[in-house]
């Protein structure tokens, strides 16, 4: 997600919530002027990532590139580092993104698509999957969509179940997933409003999914994967539980943020990256609107944080 998953908050993510799988980058946009040098790259992942073997192996290089981009250049870059897996961003819904034909224009384009796809299956050997939207103004083109990826060569599909025209209205149709399965033998990952553990337990049964990718919902709730594996385990939380954990565990996340950004960012910059990480944090509480309207307007981060601490103490009266 971009400006979100940035290097210092994968890291913090990572070591507070490390039953995640996979992360992924934000997307590096590949230019069409100029190029990505290896530093860059290195920057973009994050060196200390980099450099932790363990922590390299589970997170996904995501990449924005347009047909007119310096996308084989890049490419080099990536594959020299040796990242193991490279992802391909075809859903950002941005109007300026799909001006420059990235994103989820090259759903509406499959000959663009396949350009562009193909020339990166070519050139990267290692782990190549993609992410998708079910078509740009509407799904018409899906089925052929999903063929053009198989053909291309891609090892796994990430659906998000609106076209682009939709943007996050309404609420993302999970029956893509299935048609997904029928048309193809590559491994489909589901997204799009999967925000519980029973979401989760629910794409598992009714559709053949191989995943889950979590992005909104996993801003909310970091610890979303800790929840399904109790669940899995019939270690269910009731909604009082969880909300009781949720104040426990927001109060460690975002001092966590807070200790790892603070030295790197200084206290004004990170105040402004936590105020983008709390859209979702607070929907289940009785009063969440208004505590979130409440710290945007907070013009300190000492005072964010007390803020923060308070919530803790007053829990007992959300709901």
């Amino acid at each position: 997600m971009e400006g979100v998953t940035d290097p210092i908050y994968r890291k913090t993510v990572m070591g507070l919530f490390p039953e995640w799988d996979m992360f992924a980058t934000d997307f590096l946009r590949v230019p069409t002027e100029g190029t990505i040098t290896h530093k860059k790259a290195l920057e973009h992942f994050g060196e200390e990532i980099y450099e932790n073997l363990k922590l390299r192996e589970k997170t996904t290089f995501q990449i924005l590139t347009t047909p007119r981009a310096n996308t084989e250049q890049t490419i080099q870059v990536i594959d020299e580092l040796g990242f193991n897996h490279l992802d391909l961003n075809l859903g950002c819904p941005s109007r300026r993104v799909n001006a420059h034909l990235g994103g989820s224009y090259l759903l509406s384009d499959l000959k663009l698509l396949e350009q562009v796809v193909g020339g990166i299956r070519k050139k990267f050997n290692r782990c190549f999957t993609v992410k998708i939207r079910v078509g740009y103004k509407d799904d018409s083109e899906f089925d052929h969509i999903i063929k053009t990826l198989t053909d291309c060569g891609v090892e796994a599909i990430t659906i998000h179940g609106r076209t682009k025209v939709e943007m996050y209205k309404g609420v993302a149709q999970w029956k893509y997933f299935s048609r997904a399965c029928e048309l193809t033998d590559v491994p489909i990952i589901a997204n799009g409003d999967i925000w519980t553990p029973e979401d989760i337990e629910k794409i598992f049964t009714e559709t053949n999914c191989y995943g889950v990718m979590c992005g909104r919902s996993a801003m909310k709730t970091p610890w979303l994967a800790q929840l399904y594996r109790l669940f899995k385990e019939r270690k269910v939380l009731t909604a009082e539980q969880r909300l009781s954990l949720r104040t426990e565990l927001n109060s460690i996340y975002f001092s966590s943020l807070e200790r790892d950004l603070s030295p790197i960012l200084g206290a004004e910059k990170t105040l402004k990256k936590m105020k983008s990480l709390i859209r979702y944090s607070f929907d289940d509480y009785d009063e969440g609107e208004m505590f979130k309207r409440k710290l945007l307007r907070t013009p300190e981060l000492e005072t964010f944080l007390h803020s923060m601490s308070l919530l803790k103490h007053n829990s007992t009266h959300a709901s």
